[in-house]
C-alpha cells in the first residue's frame, strides 16, 4: 500500500535520476558538465513530482496505454510550466534570459519535443518504476523516514541559499552592498558561487537593474496575490455555475461547495489556476493549441482531483462510470472537450479582464485584505479536512477521542455533512 513517506522518497529519487538525465545531456551536446538544476544539490523537484503524479495517476489505467501517455504529456507539461513559473517569482529582481521549459510552446515543434519528453517519463514508469518499486518495499520504514527527513532537510537548506542569491540580484548587488556592509566573506564566496552556477544553467540570466524593476503595482504579472484573486473568484464562480447547472438538469438544488464555509468549489479554483499558469505561453496563439493543451490539462486535473479526495479522505464526490468514453470514472471525453472550451475562453477573453481588475486594487489595502482572507480560507479548509476524516472513522468509532473531536461531533454531525456533500460516497481507501 502507497504511503506519503514512498512518495516523498520517490519525489527525492526521481529528482535525483532527472538531474542526472539533464546533466548527461548537457555534457553530450555542450561537451562539459553543467549542473542543470534550481537547486546546488542534485535534484530536479519537477522530475520528482512529476513522477509522484503519474504514480498516483496511471495504475487506475493500467492497460490503456494511449491514455497512460496522454495523461503522461499532460502531467510533465503542467509540472514543467509551473517549475518555470516558480523560478521567476522566486527570482523577481532577476531576467532568467528565456524559457527552459519544453511544453506548450503552441507549435508543432513544441508538441513533438513535449511527446518526446513524455515518451521518456512513461517508458522509465513502465521499464524501471516496477523495479525500484521492488527495491523500495525491501527498505526498512526507520531508513527511509530517516533518509527522506535528512535529504528534505539538505534540499531546504540548499534552498533558503539560492533564494537569498536570487533576491539580492546576483553578483554585482552583492558586491555594491558589500561595500556599504560588514557582509562576511564567506556569505560573499556562497552567493558568488551560486550566482555563477546559475549562469551556466540558465544561460542569459543577468541581476535586474533598479530602473527596470519600475514602480509596484499589486499583483502584477502571474504572482501569488493575484493566483490567490483568481483561486477565490473561480471558486465562488465555479460553485455558483455548478449549482444552478445540477438544479436546472436534475431539477434538485444541492450544495457544490468544497468547504463547510461559504460557496466555494476548491476544484474550480484550483483548474483556474492550473489553466492560467500553464496556457499563459499561449495566450497569443491560436485558440486549437490553447483547447486541445486545455482538453488534456483539464481531463488530468479533474482526474487527479479524484484520486486526490479518495486517497486523503476516502471519499468520492463525482463518478462518470455511467456515462460513455469514461476513463476510471473520474473524468470523460465530454468534460475533456468541455474543459478545452473553458480554456479558449479563460485565456482569450475572461483571465486578462480579471487581471487587469486585479491590478487596479490599491496596493497596500489588497495586500492586506488577500492575506487576511488567505488566512480565513486556510482555517475553512483545515477544518472542512477535520470534519471529513471524523465524517468517515464516525461510522466505526462513534465516541470521539478528545474535545476537538467532540466540537467536531457537534458542530458537523452526519445530517449536516450529507446535506453539504450529498453526493459523496465513502469508499475507505
Amino acid at each position: 500500500m502507497l504511503n506519503w513517506l514512498d512518495l516523498a522518497l520517490y519525489l527525492l529519487i526521481y529528482s535525483f535520476l532527472g538531474w542526472c538525465t539533464e546533466v548527461l545531456y548537457y555534457a553530450v551536446t555542450k561537451r562539459k558538465f553543467c549542473n542543470r538544476g534550481f537547486l546546488t544539490t542534485p535534484f530536479l523537484p519537477s522530475y520528482g513530482v512529476a513522477f509522484d503524479l503519474m504514480i498516483l495517476t496511471l495504475p487506475a489505467l493500467a492497460g490503456r496505454y494511449a491514455v497512460q501517455f496522454l495523461f503522461t504529456m499532460a502531467i510533465v507539461s503542467v509540472a514543467e510550466s509551473f517549475a518555470d513559473y516558480l523560478n521567476r517569482r522566486l527570482g523577481p529582481k532577476v531576467h532568467w534570459g528565456g524559457v527552459r521549459s519544453r511544453a506548450l510552446e503552441g507549435s508543432m515543434r513544441g508538441l513533438l519535443s513535449s511527446a518526446a519528453v513524455a515518451a521518456v517519463y512513461y517508458t522509465t514508469y513502465l521499464v524501471v518504476h516496477p523495479l525500484l518499486l521492488g527495491v523500495i518495499t525491501l527498505i526498512p520504514e526507520l531508513v527511509k523516514g530517516v533518509a527522506v527527513w535528512g535529504l528534505f532537510a539538505l534540499i531546504g537548506v540548499d534552498f533558503v541559499g539560492v533564494l537569498y542569491t536570487l533576491r539580492t540580484g546576483g553578483v554585482r548587488a552583492y558586491e555594491r552592498r558589500e561595500a556599504h556592509s560588514s557582509e562576511g566573506r564567506i556569505a560573499g564566496r556562497m552567493t558568488s558561487a551560486v550566482w555563477r552556477r546559475l549562469q551556466k544553467a540558465y544561460p542569459g540570466i543577468r541581476g535586474m537593474p533598479p530602473e527596470e524593476q519600475g514602480t509596484y503595482i499589486f499583483a502584477e504579472g502571474i504572482c501569488l496575490d493575484k493566483l490567490v484573486w483568481v483561486f477565490l473568484t473561480s471558486a465562488l464562480l465555479g460553485d455558483i455555475i455548478e449549482t444552478f447547472w445540477c438544479g436546472l438538469v436534475n431539477s434538485h438544488w444541492m450544495s457544490r461547495s468544497s468547504v463547510l464555509y461559504g460557496p466555494f468549489s476548491f476544484v474550480w479554483g484550483l483548474g483556474a489556476v492550473v489553466l492560467t499558469v500553464t496556457l499563459q505561453t499561449l495566450a497569443k496563439r491560436d485558440s486549437f493549441f490553447v483547447f486541445a493543451a486545455g482538453f488534456f490539462i483539464g481531463g488530468t486535473y479533474e482526474y487527479m482531483c479524484s484520486v486526490f479526495t479518495q486517497l486523503v479522505f476516502g471519499t468520492v464526490f463525482w463518478d462518470y462510470s455511467h456515462m460513455p468514453l469514461n476513463i476510471g470514472g473520474r473524468t470523460n471525453v465530454l468534460f475533456c472537450f468541455f474543459w478545452g472550451v473553458l480554456a479558449v475562453f479563460w485565456i482569450k477573453g475572461i483571465y486578462p479582464q480579471m487581471s487587469r481588475l486585479i491590478e487596479g486594487f490599491p496596493a497596500l489595502a489588497g495586500k492586506v485584505v488577500t492575506w487576511v482572507v488567505v488566512f480565513l480560507m486556510v482555517c475553512n479548509g483545515l477544518l472542512t479536512c477535520a470534519a471529513m476524516l471524523r465524517y468517515n472513522t464516525r461510522a466505526v468509532r462513534p465516541e470521539p477521542a478528545n474535545a476537538f473531536e467532540e466540537f467536531i461531533d457537534r458542530q458537523y454531525g452526519d445530517r449536516f455533512m450529507e446535506h453539504r456533500w450529498p453526493n459523496m460516497i465513502v469508499t475507505g481507501a
